[in-house]
């Protein structure tokens, strides 16, 4: 048996004994879907445009030169034809059997909701709500994909900013404090797909106080030291072996 095998019989152990999971994730779980992340290798952070991926995406870009934001963002962040994978769907079937409590994610693509899960936290906002800044009129994301250049409002004109959380900008009160709520009272957390460096998010995990702590990943983290368990690999190939 190999390790990766030993450590997922331990995964699905500490599954069958816990009824208060909560599982908080990051863009690795839904590279497999095909949504690029920014830091690996192939991540938006390695790629090449005529501003840093990070200036673009931050509130300070996106009002000064709003043209050039929404090029970048149709182009990388509105990825079109995306299905939830194996991770989301599992974490879906847990939370349906009773077992998992809530989802923390840091991901802004709407894909654990259309897995099935109903209690998620999205700590960075979603591309699927967007509002005029002026009238504050609803959108949804196929009126932002059938918009050229610069969605703006049909009700008054003026520009539709997408409920992201871009640089610059504070986390929302309520989404926080319901993450840190649900993560000091789960009794096991499982962190995946996340290399636990984007702040304030990744300081979330340090609420827990529960018994066992879980981090899958396909590199290492400045937590594995503080897990009970590690498991070094895709997390759609980990959680799909585990049953419910």
């Amino acid at each position: 048996m190999s390790s990766l095998d030993e450590k997922i019989e331990q995964l699905q152990k500490l599954v069958d004994d816990t009824d208060n999971i909560v599982f908080f994730g990051g863009a690795g779980v839904s590279t497999e879907s095909g949504i690029p992340d920014f830091r690996s290798q192939d991540g938006l952070y390695n790629q090449h445009y005529k501003y840093p991926p990070e200036e673009i995406l931050s509130h300070t870009f996106f009002m000064r030169k709003p043209d050039e934001f929404y090029r970048f963002y149709r182009d990388k962040i509105l990825v079109e034809g995306v299905l939830p994978n194996k991770a989301h769907r599992k974490l879906a079937e847990l939370e349906e059997k009773g077992k998992l409590k809530a989802v923390v994610t840091q991901n802004i693509d709407g894909l654990h909701q259309a897995a099935g899960s109903r209690t998620v936290y999205e700590l960075h906002g979603s591309v699927l709500r967007n509002h005029c800044m002026k009238c504050r009129k609803f959108f949804d994301v196929e009126y932002m994909r059938a918009q050229e250049g610069v969605p703006k409002c049909d009700e008054c004109g003026e520009i539709i900013k997408p409920d992201v959380v871009l640089y610059e900008e504070g986390l929302d009160d309520y989404t926080v404090q319901s993450a840190v709520r649900a993560i000091t009272e789960a009794d096991m957390l499982i962190i995946g797909g996340t290399s636990l460096v984007v702040y304030p998010a990744a300081g979330l995990v340090n609420y827990f106080r529960g018994r066992n702590l879980v981090l899958i990943n396909k590199g290492e983290t400045g937590m594995d030291g503080k897990a009970d368990l590690v498991i070094n690999a895709p997390i759609g190939e980990v959680f799909d072996r585990i049953s419910v």
